[in-house]
């Protein structure tokens, strides 16, 4: 019997559970509290996963917390104590499953955890683009010193002080790559559904007006949206049609969130100048999509956010959280999820 489930065992080994985290939350609980830390193998991609191990659902039979890489059906079918249910992902489509919709714990997940280097990702895939990197990535192979691209009088080439990000979702990425913006000049416009402000010098919009607004004016569209009825198939042809000629598009969210049709459709009549992609519809991305081919097209397989830096994050979180649960102030808990928003 267990009081709380640690199963964050995550296979890749960049991800691989550091003992010292188990350490920390064992001695943060109350003497009388027992803690199960998992050896079994889990995933964390994406929302993470969406099975538990035979294991892990002996260990959650009397358990009051249960801490993993997505929340899988069975171990909250499994968790009848359940009070506090966490995942270590941000992404949570696969977790609100009716279960736990009905059940309703207290259920958080790690968004803004993997902020700091998916920001980074994102502001290396648009300098990719404004400083031409892609041009000579193409010329290497070849061996060719090849100023044509860059002096030519409709060069793409520009300087992030010059240019408007817009921000599709200022949440906890959102808000930490419109932080490293702002700092090297660029004006920012950041689309947040809930919430008053945004980081200092960004322009907050919201609805459909402000979404408009935001295309028409961006000279990079970056998407750090969740994945929601609401969000799934967002950038569309419509939205292709509204931007600014030769705007570059980054996806670092979910795939979904762009219709890739439309995307191929606006690269090859040079609406957009480049996108950079870390996600895509389905992963992986299939061998003859002609995304892979594509001059303008830098992509990345899911791993915006990997960082040797996310367990002291996710570490802080989970023991911010758990000291709030044991004082018996859940409102303070950070990260809870709105399962009718889906995140």
């Amino acid at each position: 019997m267990a009081d709380v489930v640690f199963d964050m065992n995550d296979q890749r080994p960049i991800w691989a559970r550091p003992d010292a985290v188990a350490d920390e939350i064992r001695a943060a609980l109350p003497t009388d509290w027992t803690l199960a830390v998992m050896d079994t193998p889990t995933e964390g991609t994406g929302d993470g996963s969406t099975r538990a191990h035979p294991a892990v659902l002996e260990a959650v039979a009397d358990a009051r917390i249960y801490m993993g890489f997505g929340i899988a059906e069975a171990v909250v079918q499994g968790g009848p104590r359940l009070e506090w249910i966490h995942t270590g992902s941000a992404g949570v489509g696969s977790s609100l499953t009716p279960t736990l919709v009905e059940r309703a714990p207290i259920f958080t997940n790690s968004a803004g955890i993997h902020g700091p280097p998916m920001a980074e990702a994102i502001l290396g895939m648009i300098l990719h683009f404004m400083r031409g990197f892609d041009f000579a990535v193409r010329s290497q192979p070849e061996a060719r010193w090849n100023t044509a691209p860059f002096y030519a009088a409709e060069a793409p080439i520009r300087e992030l002080s010059q240019a408007t990000v817009g921000i599709v979702g200022l949440g906890g990425v959102g808000q930490d790559t419109a932080t490293r913006l702002t700092a090297l000049g660029a004006r920012v416009i950041g689309l947040r559904r809930s919430g008053s402000t945004g980081p200092d010098g960004v322009e907050v919009v919201r609805g459909e007006t402000g979404f408009d607004r935001l295309l028409r004016e961006s000279d990079v569209v970056v998407v750090t949206a969740p994945e929601t009825p609401d969000t799934r198939g967002l950038l569309n042809a419509d939205a292709f049609e509204r931007m600014k000629p030769g705007a570059i598009v980054v996806n670092v969210a979910r795939g979904t969130i762009i219709d890739e049709p439309a995307l191929i459709d606006a690269l090859r009549a040079g609406r957009v100048r480049g996108a950079g992609l870390d996600v895509v519809a389905s992963e992986p991305l299939a061998p003859d999509s002609p995304l892979w081919s594509m001059d303008g097209v830098l992509i990345t397989p899911h791993v915006s956010p990997v960082s040797r830096g996310f367990w002291r994050r996710e570490t802080d979180l989970i023991l911010h959280n758990l000291r709030c649960f044991l004082d018996g102030r859940p409102g303070e808990m950070r990260n809870r999820v709105d399962r009718r928003a889906g995140y």
